[in-house]
């Protein structure tokens, strides 16, 4: 598992990894994620903001095969990692993430756990 404040810190050696981060879920962060392709990124809904923009990745990611979903930005600080990890509660996770038993308005450290112990 990478936790990282910023998902521009994913290198291509974290493919399959959990990637755990404080950004926003939008375009822009699902790019980095697309690049490095960890099983799932983790990401802060930022608000959701206008037009989505705030969870708009979490679809780019879908279309590319990738998991991901964002805690709500009440429950966990954006741009901390450890946050996210500590308090974060799902509040958006796209399809695949929910095939990887990802759920929402669930506390994020919990599915983690699950989800580290099943792809060990």
């Amino acid at each position: 598992m990478r936790v990282i404040d910023s998902i521009t810190q994913l290198q291509p050696a974290d493919a399959g990894c959990i990637a755990l981060s404080g950004s926003h879920g939008g375009l822009s962060s699902s790019r980095y994620a697309i690049a490095a392709r960890p099983l799932l990124s983790v990401f802060n809904d930022a608000g959701v903001g206008k037009d989505a923009a705030g969870i708009a990745g979490l679809a780019e990611l879908q279309a590319a095969g990738l998991a991901a979903c964002a805690v709500s930005h009440t429950s966990a600080r954006i741009g901390q990692a450890d946050s996210t990890l500590a308090d974060g509660v799902v509040s958006h996770a796209n399809a695949a993430a929910r095939e990887l038993g990802i759920e929402t308005g669930v506390a994020l450290r919990g599915q983690i756990e699950q989800l580290r112990r099943r792809h060990a």
